[in-house]
């Protein structure tokens, strides 16, 4: 039974955050409430050594949030949203990054680095509930996540992280603190519904919890082939992000996860190589008119090549057996997923931006 727990906890924070993808709000809160709520299933419900769990929860996080960032590119329609979004991601990745390698110590740094993206994601997609994202400014997301950042979010991580509080052992041992709390969230509910609500504006559709669909110009394979050799270059803007993206990720992965031994330059240089090389791949694959509809079809493919890259890695370099045999098919299968959905999605925001850009010189005119 504790295994059944165990693995049915992981299974459900590995598989859940594929579903932000298109229903990104309650997905989202899922995975949030899940990461909350795990550790308290493990000691309900089994008698496991939980001493390493605390390593792979942070690592799962990372994971979740860094599909939640694509997850923007292919759903929201404001390219300025995404552009907010994109620094409030970079900046807590970046400082997790330091964080990690300086030893996870210096808990200063996450209050440095807050976490503002993942409440600003949930802000963006409540406004998509009713309103159209793509009619507000980049002034207008920017006050929002500044907003988030200093009444959200610096509190929450003084909390977590410099006062090491927990909130259930809070609610547990100080009688005072739940009844506090709950005055604190109908209050704000109260300020919401009396002095916010009647201020905003009329809704400009129904209730929207679904993604968007795909824009008509990018919604089949060739089409998105097409794209992509239109752009005609390997290295260029979206292989760079692609590669911060996917070796932040993974570095801060493998300095977390014990069982990991490779060094963060072997973890970084190994996904620069592999990433830049899956481009080349798609480029030609792309030329030639091929590419899969189907997400898992490509996740599988390149899942096969990055194996076989792995295989010859290790025959070639024989020093690094213990490195390719081990770390390199532990990430093999992240790098495979981030990159599926990385190339499936970003051609998505590309038309979104062209044609934002397009309005937006309209009405100028």
């Amino acid at each position: 039974m504790d295994e059944v727990v165990f693995w049915g906890v992981v299974a459900a924070r590995l598989l859940l955050p594929l579903a932000i993808f298109r229903y990104p709000l309650p997905a989202i809160i899922a995975c949030l409430l899940l990461d909350g709520v795990d550790q308290t299933v493990f000691q309900t419900f089994t008698d496991l050594d939980l001493s390493n769990y605390q390593s792979y929860d942070k690592a799962l996080d990372v994971y979740y949030l860094a599909l939640a960032y694509v997850a923007t590119m292919r759903n929201w329609t404001n390219p300025a949203a995404v552009a907010v979004a994109r620094f409030l991601f970079f900046y807590r990745l970046v400082g997790t990054t330091i964080f990690e390698l300086a030893g996870g110590d210096d808990r200063w740094l996450l209050l440095v680095f807050p976490n503002t993206f993942e409440y600003f994601f949930i802000f963006y997609e409540v406004v998509r509930l009713r309103w159209d994202p793509a009619r507000f400014s980049m002034r207008w997301w920017v006050v929002a996540a500044a907003a988030i950042w200093v009444v959200v979010k610096l509190p929450q991580e003084a909390w977590i992280h410099v006062f090491q509080l927990d909130l259930t052992d809070t609610m547990r041992d100080v009688p005072w603190f739940t009844p506090a709390l709950v005055a604190a969230v109908l209050a704000g509910l109260a300020v919401f519904w009396f002095a916010v609500r009647p201020r905003l504006d009329p809704p400009d559709h129904p209730w929207q919890v679904a993604a968007p669909p795909l824009p008509a110009e990018v919604d089949e394979a060739r089409e998105r082939a097409a794209l992509r050799v239109a752009r005609g270059k390997v290295f260029d803007t979206w292989l760079y992000e692609k590669i911060a993206l996917i070796t932040l990720v993974s570095v801060i992965m493998a300095n977390i996860m014990p069982s990991v031994t490779a060094t963060p330059w072997q973890i970084a240089v190994s996904c620069a190589v592999v990433i830049a090389l899956n481009s080349v791949a798609g480029l030609v694959n792309a030329r030639r008119g091929g590419g899969f509809d189907g997400a898992f079809a490509t996740f599988v493919a390149l899942s096969a090549a990055n194996i076989a890259l792995v295989v010859v890695a290790g025959e070639l370099m024989p020093g690094d057996e213990r490195f390719f045999r081990s770390t390199g098919f532990f990430f093999v299968f992240l790098l495979a997923l981030m990159v599926t959905v990385y190339d499936r999605y970003r051609p998505v925001l590309e038309v979104r931006s062209s044609a934002y850009e397009a309005g937006a010189s309209a009405r100028r005119d």
